[in-house]
């Protein structure tokens, strides 16, 4: 099923990252695992059914091609700005459960989510957003898409002054 092909590929991605950064031993960096021509993402990084799977590919290929914008909040590319890991693995049966408390997690985030400077008017957002801006399209952007997984009085806030609001990004590490 959808739910059961969400839950395997999130944590298959999740796995396979930590799997590279643990085999490769100390790194600074995941992207310290390639290089320019040929980088992290682009490796192999799992067999699954007989066949290679690279991060790029289970990322942009199958969970992208589920349409399913909150992945970005559960798949862990083992970078600081990347939302945490679960301590638990994804499951079929609660996966949207997972996926919104997942989604409320990172955002509740200051440093990694969103950060709200309502004395300025402006919502911080991960650097993600910026990135897959087409992802939350369907939602009707990625305002309305984050909308409801802020804190109410957050949610309120951005309710009252999305018109005005300016959207910036939270750098990325």
């Amino acid at each position: 099923t959808r739910s059961q092909k969400l839950a395997f590929w999130i944590n298959a991605y999740n796995i396979a990252a930590i799997d590279l950064v643990v085999q490769q031993g100390p790194v600074e960096s995941i992207r310290d695992i390639g290089n320019f021509f040929f980088p992290v993402w682009k490796r192999d990084a799992v067999q699954i059914g007989g066949k290679a799977r690279s991060l790029d590919e289970i990322e942009h290929d199958i969970l992208r091609s589920l349409d399913d914008p909150r992945i970005h909040g559960a798949i862990v590319c083992a970078s600081l700005s990347c939302p945490d890991l679960r301590r638990t693995p994804y499951r079929a049966d609660p996966i949207d459960r997972q996926l919104d408390e997942q989604m409320r997690t990172w955002l509740a985030n200051p440093e990694k989510g969103a950060r709200i400077d309502r004395a300025n008017d402006r919502i911080a957002l991960s650097r993600v957003f910026d990135w897959f801006a087409s992802d939350f399209e369907p939602a009707g952007g990625t305002l309305s898409f984050v909308g409801p997984f802020l804190s109410p009085g957050d949610r309120a806030w951005l309710a009252r002054n999305r018109r005005t609001v300016r959207v910036r990004f939270l750098s990325y590490d």
